[in-house]
């Protein structure tokens, strides 16, 4: 180990020593801690923000105050997090954890998911300036990328298979926020126990909208978290915000890798395929786990039908 090397190994260990890093999964959770967990880039900021100017209709949430207000586990010590006023709203990406009790899961196509991930990598400069979609979408589906939070089916399987024994979870789709945003948001604040007006659902949905949260970002970037600070300021961090933005980002042979990957899993979540029925790997191992996992999940027209919130 070299004094470089050495240096930056005592830091770490003060940091945990004096307890200043972030908890991230060993976070304290308490009985009425409201989790609102995705996969990255599944429209989780998003929801923060929905859920903040929900919560505090009187103080619309920036991303000056966010962190404060709607906190990530990954953003501030565990000290500061049990500090924050109950009930908490926490932002997570962890994988099933048996501690969250209540649950806002959020799923996205994972088609958007590696197009978005890709240029968030590059913004956080999580990868080489120089890297390619194809190598990106390669490392995404076979697990390389922040290797805690797993690949996109994994995670999603994970919260889907034992969201019976959450006290609550309330399961929604990006895609379903997009297409009727305020209907969702009615839905966040049932959970919450929020009694919400047309009028302050239709508030909620203003201050959390992508043009406002972008002309936000603009002006407030520096006041945002350490690792937006610190990113690039030529990639944006709220992008374009829409659906099926892979079809003119991705490759035949990408979205087929995607595909083949979690075919299964996507059909069964309302994600149509676009590979011809030939070219996918139906019989490839991959596949077939896949499609066995799926079977076991509990029914998702069941889950809507139970209203589990």
């Amino acid at each position: 180990m070299n004094a470089s090397e050495l240096n930056a190994h005592l830091r770490y260990t003060l940091s945990v020593f004096l307890r200043r890093l972030a908890p991230a999964r060993s976070a304290t959770v308490y009985p009425d801690d409201v989790f609102l967990v995705s996969y990255p880039k599944s429209g989780n900021t998003w929801i923060r923000f929905l859920v903040g100017n929900l919560a505090f209709p009187n103080d619309p949430i920036r991303f000056a105050n966010v962190e404060q207000r709607i906190p990530s586990i990954y953003g501030m010590t565990n000290k500061k997090l049990c500090r924050v006023p109950r009930p908490r709203y926490l932002k997570s990406h962890e994988p099933f954890h048996s501690g969250y009790q209540n649950v806002i899961y959020i799923v996205r196509d994972p088609r958007d998911v590696a197009v978005s991930y890709f240029h968030f990598a590059l913004k956080v400069k999580g990868v080489p300036a120089n890297t390619t979609l194809d190598s990106f979408v390669a490392r995404f589906v076979d697990s390389e990328l922040w290797l805690r939070y797993g690949n996109w089916s994994d995670h999603v399987m994970s919260w889907l298979a034992m969201r019976p024994s959450r006290r609550k979870f309330l399961f929604l789709r990006y895609e379903d926020l997009l297409s009727d945003t305020k209907r969702q948001a009615a839905k966040i604040a049932s959970f919450m126990g929020i009694h919400a007006t047309e009028e302050s659902l239709e508030h909620a949905v203003q201050m959390s909208s992508a043009d406002r949260m972008r002309r936000l970002e603009k002006s407030e970037w520096k006041k945002w978290s350490r690792g937006i600070r610190r990113s690039r300021k030529d990639v944006p961090f709220v992008r374009a915000a829409k659906s099926k933005q892979w079809t003119d980002a991705l490759s035949n042979k990408l979205v087929q890798q995607i595909e083949n990957a979690w075919g299964p899993l996507m059909q069964a979540l309302g994600y149509e395929l676009v590979t011809p029925v030939h070219q996918l790997e139906k019989n490839s191992g991959a596949w077939r786990s896949c499609e066995a996992q799926v079977r076991a999940l509990p029914s998702l027209q069941e889950a809507e039908e139970r209203a589990l919130y």
